[in-house]
């Protein structure tokens, strides 16, 4: 936009000038429009609602359209000091996201007292008209020169996906669930607020004096929460383990202690609790420019699958993403590129792992790739590119070519988008929750939520259990 917007007076004004400017209509667009006029269409704010009713995808609001000659008028053509009259407009087709329109005023002719008649249309890129109608407008008398006002930023966060995990677990009875040496404040007091919150049903191994001790200084009230006490890190491990293979516990969570040391007990072949299938860690992610929970795997567990690794990650999450009510979860691999190169490994591994799902080596989910990360959760990206695919644009999953990438990936949605991350692991026998320092409460809570909500489902034999 110019930094000034200088109008046409009434006596400057000819019929047959026009004026004309383009916007791409992008989910911000939508979801703001919705907000502002209170327009909560489904077909404007849901995925799948908008494509059963016949949609490609969610669509723009008609009037967003006519909002574009609305800005004309205001700032073109005449410009500033203009008094909207009226205003007639026909719909043609509906506007989906990534529609480059633009739109345009021509002069038709000047009335008396100022009145100006002018000619509206929309055109979408391909030409097609959007919208056509007619405005009427009182022209300023006086010529102005106006610098632009600066616009606060506004930050669109979508939905709030977390809240709904929340809900679900609520009507859920609490997982007893072996907590891993809390013998600091910030995994103590993730374990005690998640039974706060009826989650879990914490059982806290470790030692006892330690634990107690971190409790008083910092106020957390451990009520009558068990206590099993062994002396170190590495016995705690163990223990921890052992109550789920005895049937004790359901969910394994990490207190203060080393990811290896915690994996190293679930992974041991004598004592562990470790399956057929390769662990992996999943993030899932409520990422306030995303329409909805975005799974990223794997970004903490595996440094470089190879392909039979590779085929257990899409699988684990494909379950925790049906875990968390993606029916049948749209599952991006990602690579560089979206085309197969022999030269680059991730694309040969991405067309292996789509071929294997047809061979049903791999269930419950939609698979493409390679896929870049901007057609995989772009339509517009996508459509640039001219990919035909369920998963393009609208990924539920994505499968990262190796951990680095992954966890680069995660970090830059946490740091620069404002994304919230839960995450727990999953491949052995029971869902395991990775926190972080760094976690906030409210991830904390949604890892606990989602390592529930997923021992529920294994409860109710929603998922294959892996093979021990």
């Amino acid at each position: 936009m110019a930094d000034f917007l200088e109008n046409r007076t009434y006596d400057e004004i000819q019929p047959g000038q026009t004026a004309e400017l383009q916007r791409t209509l992008t989910r911000d667009d939508v979801a703001l429009f919705s907000k502002v006029s209170g327009d909560l269409n489904p077909i404007h704010m849901d995925e799948e609602y908008a494509r059963a009713q016949g949609a490609k995808g969610v669509v723009g609001h008609s009037l967003w359209a006519t909002g574009l000659i609305s800005s004309l008028l205001a700032n073109v053509l005449p410009g500033p000091g203009t008094v909207y009259r009226n205003q007639d407009a026909e719909f043609h087709r509906q506007v989906q996201l990534g529609d480059i329109l633009t739109a345009k005023v021509k002069v038709v002719e000047k009335l008396p007292e100022r009145l100006v008649r002018l000619e509206c249309s929309v055109v979408n890129q391909a030409g097609e008209r959007v919208m056509t109608g007619r405005a009427v407008v009182v022209a300023p008398t006086t010529k102005q020169r106006i610098e632009v006002a600066d616009v606060a930023d506004i930050s669109v966060r979508h939905h709030d996906s977390f809240a709904a995990l929340f809900d679900k677990v609520r009507a859920l009875e609490p997982i007893p669930t072996a907590v891993v040496h809390p013998v600091d404040q910030v995994s103590l007091a993730g374990a005690m607020e998640a039974a706060e919150a009826t989650f879990i049903a914490p059982i806290l191994v470790g030692p006892e004096g330690r634990i107690r001790a971190v409790a008083e200084e910092h106020g957390i009230d451990l009520g009558g929460t068990e206590i099993l006490d062994v002396e170190h890190s590495h016995a705690a491990a163990a223990r921890a383990v052992e109550l789920i293979r005895e049937g004790t516990a359901e969910i394994l969570m990490k207190g203060s202690l080393h990811t290896d040391e915690v994996l190293s007990a679930v992974l041991n072949k004598a004592t562990g609790i470790r399956t057929e299938r390769r662990i992996s860690h999943i993030f899932v992610m409520d990422v306030p420019t995303y329409p909805k929970l975005l799974l990223i795997s794997d970004a903490a567990v595996n440094i470089a699958p190879d392909l039979e690794a590779k085929r257990d990650i899409c699988q684990n999450a494909i379950d925790l993403a049906r875990t968390v009510g993606v029916e049948r979860p749209k599952v991006a691999i990602l690579s560089a590129v979206e085309t197969v190169r022999p030269k680059i490994q991730s694309t040969l591994d991405a067309a292996a792992l789509c071929k294997m799902a047809d061979r049903g080596q791999i269930t419950g989910g939609v698979l493409d790739g390679p896929l870049a990360m901007d057609n995989a959760i772009n339509l517009e990206a996508a459509r640039i590119k001219k990919i035909d695919s369920q998963v393009a644009g609208v990924a539920d999953v994505l499968i990262a070519p190796d951990l680095e990438a992954g966890n680069i990936l995660a970090k830059q949605l946490i740091f620069l988008a404002n994304a919230e991350a839960a995450g727990i692991v999953l491949g052995a026998r029971v869902p395991i929750i990775l926190t972080s320092r760094a976690d906030s409460v409210r991830t904390r809570r949604a890892s606990a939520a989602t390592a529930v909500l997923h021992a529920h489902a294994v409860r109710q034999g929603l998922h294959d259990k892996p093979a021990h």
